[in-house]
């Protein structure tokens, strides 16, 4: 294609539809943002000119008058018109994936509204859905159900707000808990300890740390009284320390005077595969998902792989593959849970949290004879 032919089309591309197609095709898409037909979403997006805002073709919201509305192809070209998107369709977040389009459009929604009741029945009439087909589509896209979403959206604010010095209190309402029977609950599990334990664990728990040589280059393992809570590495002392405190910005972090020793030697035991049935005693805290993941792939063989669709399947959620993608990227214990076996389904080595040549290697090590 030539420069002018790649400039024309670009042009072309940017005008809005009004001005680049026929009047029969601004009439289709008027009736489709009439009847706020779901299945025009993507194709293009309206722009209201008393409001500022533009939407997707089945936005919920109030119908404008006709001579009000400009129809753009892409969201980019209503944004440059002066257009902003709307807050309650979100065209911006359509992928062209119908179920995936619906997560995500769930997910937001919910994490809009923590602070209230998020029932099934009343997500299915924001969505204009069944609650059974919105849970359905919902769980086949990410693994989980949306309440168990709300939960963990929660536990992570949470969390954070613990972290950041906030009293439970505060925090259990910042987070969207409304009684603390209710958090206490919820969260006792999930955080492996009480809310008010967790924030001054998080500021005073001790936690013990060493560095050592490895296969890999440096390694930090660190634990606390009931065990192994980080496995970690980096290319320093100084990246594993500081991701040390970024993993526990409050715990007192003091390096360990040799007691560490036996699970260091067992954990690079395990990476060469001289003692394979060396299990560390772990304190990690991990949410129902996480857990399911995390425990099948303790039970991958030494040297084999599995691919994240075969995880997905394994735990009873066939279609949870990017779910079962996000646990392993958030597995805090490298090797101990070996998240190095799963691949992409053609057995091409995809992302991993310390680096994709420590995959490889950690898989060539298994390899060897």
């Amino acid at each position: 294609m030539t420069a002018n032919a790649i400039l024309a089309e670009e042009l072309v591309g940017e005008m809005p539809v009004a001005q680049s197609n026929s009047k029969l095709s601004e009439n289709n898409c008027w009736d489709a943002v009439v009847a706020r037909d779901p299945a025009r979403d993507g194709e293009f997006v309206f722009a209201v000119s008393t409001t500022g805002v533009y939407c997707r073709p089945s936005c919920p919201a109030r119908r404008p008058r006709r001579n009000n509305v400009t129809f753009y192809s892409r969201p980019e070209q209503a944004e440059k018109a002066g257009f902003r998107a709307c807050l309650r369709c979100r065209p911006r977040a359509l992928s062209g994936n119908p179920q995936s389009d619906l997560a995500k459009e769930v997910c937001r929604y919910i994490e809009q509204h923590l602070d209230e009741s998020i029932t099934l029945e009343r997500l299915g009439k924001a969505f204009r859905q069944s609650p059974f087909h919105l849970q359905r589509r919902f769980k086949a896209a990410l693994g989980i159900t949306p309440r168990e979403y709300a939960d963990s959206c929660r536990l992570r604010l949470l969390k954070r707000n613990l972290q950041a010095g906030d009293n439970v209190t505060r925090a259990m309402y910042d987070a969207g808990y409304g009684s603390s029977s209710r958090l206490y609950e919820r969260t006792s599990s999930q955080l492996g300890m009480t809310p008010d334990k967790y924030r001054r664990g998080a500021i005073a728990a001790a936690i013990r740390y060493a560095l050592a040589d490895s296969p890999l280059g440096r390694m930090l393992i660190a634990a606390t009284d009931r065990g192994v809570c980080a496995i970690q590495f980096a290319r320093s002392d100084g990246e594993l320390i500081e991701g040390l405190k970024r993993e526990f910005p409050f715990a007192v972090r003091k390096p360990d005077e040799g007691g560490l020793k036996a699970w260091i030697a067992a954990l690079l035991s395990k990476m060469t595969g001289r003692e394979l049935n060396a299990a560390l005693p772990l304190d990690i805290r991990a949410t129902a998902f996480q857990r399911r993941v995390w425990t099948y792939l303790q039970s991958i063989p030494f040297g084999a792989t599995r691919s994240y669709g075969q995880v997905a399947k394994a735990i009873g959620q066939p279609s949870a593959s990017r779910a079962v993608a996000r646990a392993c990227a958030t597995n805090p214990v490298a090797v101990a849970i070996p998240c190095h076996r799963v691949v992409r389904e053609d057995g091409n080595i995809s992302g991993y949290r310390w680096g994709v040549e420590r995959k490889k290697a950690l898989l060539e090590l298994e390899q060897r004879p």
